[in-house]
């Protein structure tokens, strides 16, 4: 549905998009995902035609943009501030990209009437559109963006002004409404957890360039750099020495686990030359356990509990590892979901921590 081939934006000697090279596939929800800055933002509003490229094309259904405006792209925009006329109701709002439509009257008031269905406001046409909560005010927008019945819905920060329930909640009203729709979503956002939940594919973005391009749960288990791993979620990084390499296998000693074998799919494929060896692992990827428990996990390794942190289903726990000299690691981060009748242990108590080697990546 939409194709960047070598897409390149100045703003003066400012250089905000470097070589994109990317395709977005027809029906699926596609997120653009990165720190402020990085040019998710700038690539977005290339596709919607709101900013001229300076070098490269952008393909929107096989069509080359090079020379449509915005107001003729097959693409409409959901803005982060929802742009609602305050002084209009819900029917007007919705029905303001119609103005010039040649439907009568009562087809308008039809279309809007069925956008209105669409996001869950059906009833709600006659009311003031500054009497709206800010989710519902984020529902008439889009009510607006998809009367026109664009082949892209482009999505800019939207739920960035909701608080965290009700961001929640629209969360998984948007992943209904794309599929009900059946277009495709272009969704923006610095929110790396929003990311993962609501697209098919992600698109990290660093520097104005692409870092990753993959689906969520590969981009969450296997990184490709150590940049990446560190912006997606929570990862505990831990200094490396690489001891030998044979048949695209790493053998390496990790600071509070010892010598490990690092398989060829869990070394990450992009690094820095700069950067110091490092194996990392998700919070979720070992368990803590009080001191003498029996355990099974095929490597254990004893610590001490640095901090405890409740969260209601899951306790967080930052513990230092044992070290061979009889020193104690840098606090690494552990999650655990919490089980009825289980005891959550104190700061200051011996405990051990259970691991497998396939949860460990190694960046160089």
């Amino acid at each position: 549905m939409i194709e960047c081939r070598g897409v390149h934006k100045y703003y003066g000697e400012y250089h905000a998009l470097r070589g994109i090279d990317l395709t977005i596939r027809e029906g699926e929800f596609f997120s653009l995902l990165g720190p402020s800055g990085c040019g998710k933002t700038t690539l977005l509003r290339t596709i919607a035609g709101f900013e001229d490229i300076s070098d490269g094309v952008v393909l929107i259904d096989g069509k080359d943009m090079a020379d449509v405006p915005a107001n003729k792209r097959p693409t409409n925009m959901v803005f982060q501030s929802y742009a609602i006329f305050p002084h209009l109701t819900v029917a007007e709002n919705v029905a303001f990209g119609l103005r010039r439509d040649p439907r009568s009257k009562a087809e308008k008031s039809a279309a809007v009437e069925e956008a209105l269905k669409m996001v869950g406001l059906t009833g709600y046409g006659k009311r003031a559109a500054h009497a709206l909560s800010g989710g519902q005010r984020q529902r008439v927008a889009l009510a607006r963006a998809l009367i026109l019945k664009p082949k892209v819905l482009l999505l800019d920060e939207p739920l960035s002004a909701l608080d965290r329930k009700m961001r929640e909640q629209m969360q998984v009203e948007l992943i209904k409404l794309q599929r009900q729709v059946g277009i495709t979503f272009v969704l923006v956002t610095h929110d790396q957890e929003e990311a993962l939940v609501m697209s098919d594919r992600i698109a990290v973005m660093f520097d104005g360039g692409i870092a990753q391009l993959d689906e969520p749960e590969s981009l969450y288990a296997r990184p490709v750099s150590r940049r990446v791993a560190d912006f997606i979620g929570v990862m505990n990084f831990l200094p490396a020495t690489i001891l030998s390499e044979q048949d695209g296998m790493a053998r390496v000693d990790v600071e509070g686990m010892g010598e490990i074998e690092i398989p060829a799919q869990q070394i990450a494929s992009k690094g820095d030359q700069d950067d110091a060896p490092m194996v990392g692992f998700r919070p979720e990827a070992v368990n803590v356990f009080p001191e003498g428990q029996s355990q099974t996990a095929p490597r254990l390794n004893g610590g001490v509990i640095d901090e405890v942190v409740y969260y209601g289903d899951m306790t967080y726990y930052d513990v230092r590892l044992d070290e061979e000299d009889g020193t104690t690691s840098e606090p690494v981060r552990i999650s655990m979901r919490n089980v009825f009748g289980r005891d959550i242990p104190d700061v200051g108590t011996r405990c051990t921590v259970g691991w497998s080697p396939s949860s460990l990546i190694l960046f160089r």
